[in-house]
């Protein structure tokens, strides 16, 4: 099974939708509910890419954001949720789009007004899809049993980056290749995630480029980039976060199209594969996965984190299916009760004077993940960069203090 944007072939005739960029009218394709379009064009166009598919009518194309069409013509998808907001620049009479980029590359602009009131339109909501850009290491981790974690965008904000060239920017870990893969899944609750901005992120600015992978942060709150506007989160304190029900895995070749890898099933506590035969070959540079395995089990992984709901005075373990709300973990139908109350659950500790969070124990050792990343803190613990922002060690569990779980209530459950 796959997702895939026709070229301006037969879903295009049949909606008729047109759009105008740059003064020109072209024929398009709507992408992710309507934040971005796939222009084609018959003739060569400047900025546009020759990239012709079976069939094509068009073979000259381009991804947009919906914020940079002009006008839309014709039939659109009837949009089946609330979108997520676009950003908003406060209107001025001399400073327009190419000031704004300009200030968001600019460590020294971070606490400039206007730049900070583009990010606080960023909004994270309860369902907000959510994306991570991934390596086919780092696919191959989170197939056997990786949570989302670490740095990530709402997909309204990336959905017009959808070729490995493109997406490159929002790689966290250096690798590249000739595809790029993806974790999409929906937010819990906006208090899972922080802006990278401001004094407690200030230490991941200062890293020098030895103890660090991916591009640098840049401590505006937006990706390092000579042409995108594009806010950035981190998961609050770094830390792992339950995985919701259906979320995705998800690859974009360079032929542009979104090919839905595998979904998660909750219940099953596992990936279940939905590619068809014709676009396996893009799992072929994933370590240690078959390409013809139909499901992926995870319950055996060790998990940093966990949901827990209250039902009927009794604890349980939850998950989050948004966007109806928090269930409780059940492989029958009738027993997914709606939860009374949900909360994350984390186990936190300080080591050598570092606030951690605590992924995992073995045998006497704990391995920590570092909260508030700066060189002192590199230093002090040794801890190793796996990927952009995320520094993990093991500590001797005797040296350890302030060792306590903590639950972090959801309102809205």
């Amino acid at each position: 099974m796959t997702v895939t944007p026709q070229a301006a072939g037969p879903a295009t005739e049949r909606t008729g939708l047109h759009v105008t960029y740059a003064g020109r009218v072209h024929p398009a394709e709507l992408l992710a509910r309507g934040a971005a379009y796939e222009l084609f064009s018959a003739d060569e166009v400047p900025g546009f890419e020759f990239a012709p598919r079976p069939g094509a009518v068009h073979p000259w194309r381009r991804f947009v954001h919906a914020t940079e069409v002009e006008a839309v013509h014709g039939a659109t998808e009837e949009p089946t949720e609330e979108a997520d907001p676009p950003l908003l620049m406060p209107v001025h009479r001399e400073h327009g789009w190419a000031h704004l980029h300009q200030l968001s590359q600019q460590p020294a602009a971070a606490a400039d007004p206007t730049l900070a009131a583009v990010r606080a339109s960023a909004v994270i909501r309860p369902g907000t899809r959510m994306v991570k850009v991934l390596s086919a290491r780092q696919l191959a981790g989170y197939v056997r049993g990786w949570l989302p974690h670490g740095f990530c965008h709402r997909e309204h904000d990336v959905a017009h980056l959808r070729t490995p060239a493109g997406m490159a920017l929002l790689r966290g870990d250096g690798d590249g290749g000739d595809v790029a893969y993806a974790l999409r899944w929906r937010a819990a609750d906006p208090a899972d995630y922080e802006t990278p901005v401001g004094p407690a992120h200030h230490g991941l600015t200062v890293l020098p480029p030895r103890d660090r992978l991916g591009p640098p942060v840049l401590g505006t709150g937006f990706v390092p980039s000579t042409a995108q506007l594009v806010p950035e989160f981190v998961t609050r304190d770094f830390a792992d976060l339950p995985m919701p029900a259906n979320a995705s895995l998800l690859a974009y070749p360079a032929e542009g199209v979104e090919v839905v890898l595998y979904t998660y099933q909750a219940e099953q506590r596992g990936w279940l594969r939905m590619v068809g035969p014709q676009w396996r070959h893009l799992l072929a540079a994933v370590p240690g996965l078959s390409p013809d395995q139909e499901y992926v089990p995870t319950g055996d992984a060790p998990r940093s984190t966990q949901l827990v709901g209250r039902y009927q005075g009794g604890e349980y373990e939850a998950v989050a299916d948004l966007p109806g709300g928090f269930r409780l973990l059940a492989m029958t139908r009738a027993a997914r009760y709606p939860v009374e109350a949900a909360a994350r659950r984390v186990r936190y500790a300080t080591w050598r004077g570092v606030p951690c969070l605590v992924l995992r124990e073995e045998s006497g050792w704990l391995r920590v993940r570092l909260r508030r990343p700066d060189p002192d803190a590199v230093a002090v613990t040794g801890a190793q960069c796996h990927e952009r922002g995320v520094y993990e060690t093991w500590a001797p569990g005797a040296e350890v203090t302030d060792d306590q779980v903590t639950d972090i209530a959801y309102p809205g459950a």
